[in-house]
C-alpha cells in the first residue's frame, strides 16, 4: 500500500468520524458559542470539518470509495442521534455532500483551494439551512451554523495550503 492510498483511506475514516462526532455532541450538548454573538449546536466544527475532509478524501481516494464514505457517514449520522436529529442530519448531509460534491468536482482541475472553499460554501449553507429548520424547526442557529462551519473550513483550508506549500518547496527542492 502506497502512501497515498494510506492517507486516502485515513481521511476516509476521519471523515466518517467527524460524522459520527458531529452528531454525538449535537445530541448530547446544547448550543454552543461561535462568536459574532451567534450560536449553533455542539456538532458545528466537526460538522465544518467533515466538508472539506470530504474534498480531501475525493483527491486522494477517489470518487466512488468517497461516495461511499457519504453514504456510510448518512447511515452513522442515522444511527446516532435521536429520531428527529437523525432525520434532520442525514438529510442535511446527504444534500449539503452532493453539493459540495458537485462543485468540487467541476472546479478541482482549475483552482484546488478555490474549489475546496467553493464547494464547502455550497455544503455549509445547504447542511446549515436544512439541519436546523429540520431539526429545532427555526431559523434561529442558521446564522451560528454558517458561521462555525465557515471557521472549520478556514482552519482546514490554512493547514491544507501550509502542507502544500511544503510538498512544492520539497519538490522544488
Amino acid at each position: 500500500m502506497n502512501t497515498r492510498t494510506t492517507l486516502g483511506a485515513a481521511i476516509l475514516a476521519a471523515y466518517i468520524a467527524t460524522i459520527g462526532a458531529a452528531n454525538w455532541a449535537v445530541a448530547h450538548h446544547g448550543p454552543i458559542p461561535v462568536g459574532f454573538g451567534q450560536v449553533a449546536p455542539a456538532g458545528v466544527a466537526f460538522a465544518g470539518l467533515a466538508l472539506t475532509l470530504r474534498n480531501a478524501a475525493q483527491d486522494l481516494a477517489g470518487r466512488i470509495p468517497t461516495v461511499a464514505a457519504m453514504a456510510a457517514g448518512t447511515v452513522l449520522a442515522y444511527a446516532i442521534a435521536t429520531p428527529t436529529l437523525a432525520i434532520a442530519s442525514a438529510a442535511a448531509f446527504g444534500f449539503s455532500e452532493l453539493a459540495d460534491f458537485t462543485v468540487y468536482t467541476w472546479l478541482r482541475r482549475r483552482r484546488m483551494l478555490v474549489a475546496y472553499s467553493l464547494a464547502a460554501t455550497a455544503g455549509l449553507v445547504v447542511d446549515s439551512v436544512l439541519f436546523v429548520v429540520v431539526a429545532f424547526h427555526t431559523w434561529r442557529y442558521v446564522p451560528g451554523q454558517i458561521i462555525g462551519k465557515a471557521e472549520m473550513t478556514a482552519i482546514a483550508l490554512a493547514v491544507i495550503a501550509a502542507v502544500r506549500g511544503v510538498r512544492t518547496r520539497k519538490a522544488a527542492a
